[in-house]
C-alpha cells in the first residue's frame, strides 16, 4: 500500500505545444510496473484547450467543475459540464478544454501502448475553437 499525501505531486504548467492558454496540470498519483495508467487534474483557463491529439489506447475525462468543449476530428464541437464522463476511443484524433468564457477543470485518464499515452499534433486553431458547440 502507498499513501500519497496532498501536495506530493507538484503542479505543472501545460507545456505550449500541447495546449493554447493557460493551463494547470496536476498529477494525481503515478502507477509503478505493470501498470501503465497515467492521470491528472487538468484546469483550463476560459478559451485554454488542447492541441489535436489522440491516444493509442483511448483516454476518459472526467469533468469537475466548470463548463467544457471536446471534439472529435470531422465532429461537431460538445459541450461538457461537471459530472460529465466522456470516452475517447484508441486513436480518435480530438482535442478538449474551456469554454470561451468559463474555466473547467476535468480528471484525464489514459494507459500507455509501448511507453506512450498521448500523440500530439497540430494546435486547435481560433477559428476551429470559435465554432458554436
Amino acid at each position: 500500500m502507498k499513501i500519497l499525501h496532498n501536495g506530493t505531486i507538484p503542479s505543472i504548467v501545460g507545456p505550449e505545444n500541447w495546449f493554447t492558454g493557460s493551463v494547470r496540470i496536476d498529477g494525481l498519483f503515478q502507477t509503478e510496473a505493470p501498470a501503465t495508467v497515467s492521470n491528472a487534474a487538468v484546469t483550463f483557463e476560459p478559451g485554454a484547450r488542447t492541441a489535436w491529439h489522440s491516444h493509442p489506447l483511448g483516454q476518459t475525462l472526467v469533468v469537475l467543475a466548470g463548463c467544457g468543449r471536446v471534439q472529435l476530428q470531422d465532429g461537431p464541437i460538445e459541450e461538457i459540464l461537471p459530472g460529465d464522463i466522456v470516452w475517447i476511443a484508441p486513436g480518435e484524433k480530438h482535442w478538449h478544454g474551456a469554454a470561451p468564457t468559463t474555466a473547467m477543470t476535468h480528471i484525464a485518464i489514459q494507459e500507455a501502448q509501448d511507453g506512450k499515452s498521448a500523440n500530439w499534433f497540430e494546435q486547435v486553431s481560433d477559428i476551429e475553437y470559435s465554432l458554436e458547440p
